[in-house]
């Protein structure tokens, strides 16, 4: 038998692999001239863009090093400040006691619960992203979704978390330790309150966001002290600060780049906010702190906080996640999360 028919597969194998190497090799020194371009191209603006974009992603966080120093980077990121640490004034919030009689009439920002479920869902858009926004009318159905048993052991991801608590709907919650874009999202890195039982090493970091006992969102920064004073019942860390007491956050913490986000937030009328804004995707590149905190005030926030943001952030409702994940790898686990319960139950009882 003839090896001619082996060859001539051998060599169509072999120069489909040299071009497939040479893309490769081509794509790579696109992205490398891109990036050079980015850090020593005459745009300081997207310079700062860059670094700080990467700097928040523990995955490529390393990229600026190939072509900027220490210093350079550095100078860039301790423009960020750290987050606010006003209390929170509680007389800036009033939960209704009942829900209104006519749920057909709009609200005072104008959105209507056309179903009646106690939720909102609203798109949203910016120059540089999509998202989407969830408003949950009664703040008591809001709580730190966590398994503090599993904590050091393993994560769940956030479809995970919404069953566990037979929930309506989520977002992804506080930080974890996340070293290369490699962890497993067993615990929380700060702090995080479950049924008022505070959790991890009490170091709230740049921001935490916790409801108490009356549904009402504190948001800043806290010591243990403080948060059993506040008698804050669910709660998780991350920050900075995009809105305290109706009013923008430190500008200088919301300087950042271009990122997926989430965050949540509470109106006047107590119903809370809850944002996820997509990045790294060619519909959405991501969003900014500052634009995190203006989407939050435009929908009447008087307090929200940046959550974990990057690859995980994700929303879960209608039965399903809303937007896909910022990463090839897929969903990823978290330690803790803001779930909505349904009508009626509680923890608590």
């Amino acid at each position: 038998m003839s090896n001619q028919p082996i060859r001539h597969i051998l060599r169509f194998l072999g120069r489909m692999l040299a071009v497939l190497l040479g893309t490769v090799l081509l794509f790579a020194a696109f992205l490398y001239g891109v990036m050079f371009l980015l850090c020593k191209g005459p745009s300081p603006t997207a310079r700062e863009l860059f670094v700080l974009s990467t700097n928040e992603t523990s995955a490529i966080g390393f990229l600026p090093r190939l072509f900027l120093s220490g210093e350079e980077i550095d100078e860039i990121l301790n423009r960020q400040s750290q987050s606010l640490r006003e209390n929170t004034d509680v007389s800036l919030i009033s939960v209704p006691q009942q829900e209104p009689e006519d749920k057909t009439q709009p609200d005072a920002w104008g959105y209507v619960d056309d179903d009646g479920d106690g939720l909102i869902y609203v798109p949203v858009a910016g120059e540089s992203f999509v998202g989407h926004m969830l408003i949950v009318l009664d703040p008591t159905r809001v709580i730190m979704g966590c398994v503090p048993e599993a904590f050091y052991w393993h994560g769940y991801t956030l479809e995970e978390l919404v069953k566990h608590f037979d929930a309506v709907a989520g977002i992804n919650g506080g930080d974890f330790p996340d070293i290369d874009g490699m962890g497993d999202g067993s615990s929380p890195q700060h702090t995080a309150v479950f049924k008022g039982k505070i959790y991890a090493a009490g170091d709230t970091g740049r921001g935490f966001a916790g409801l108490d006992a009356d549904g009402i969102l504190h948001v800043g920064k806290f010591s243990r002290e403080e948060l059993e004073e506040k008698q804050i019942r669910y709660g998780a860390s991350y920050g900075p600060v995009l809105v305290v007491n109706g009013e923008m956050g430190d500008l200088e913490a919301l300087y950042s780049g271009l990122n997926p986000r989430t965050a949540i937030g509470q109106r006047s009328d107590g119903a809370i906010l809850m944002l996820v804004i997509p990045g790294r995707q060619p519909n959405s590149l991501g969003a900014t702190y500052a634009d995190e905190a203006a989407v939050m005030l435009k929908f009447g926030a008087v307090n929200a906080l940046n959550l974990d943001g990057g690859s995980s952030s994700l929303m879960w409702f209608d039965g399903g996640y809303v937007n896909a994940p910022a990463t090839f790898v897929g969903i990823r686990k978290i330690p803790t999360s803001f779930l909505v319960l349904k009508k009626g139950v509680s923890l608590d009882d």
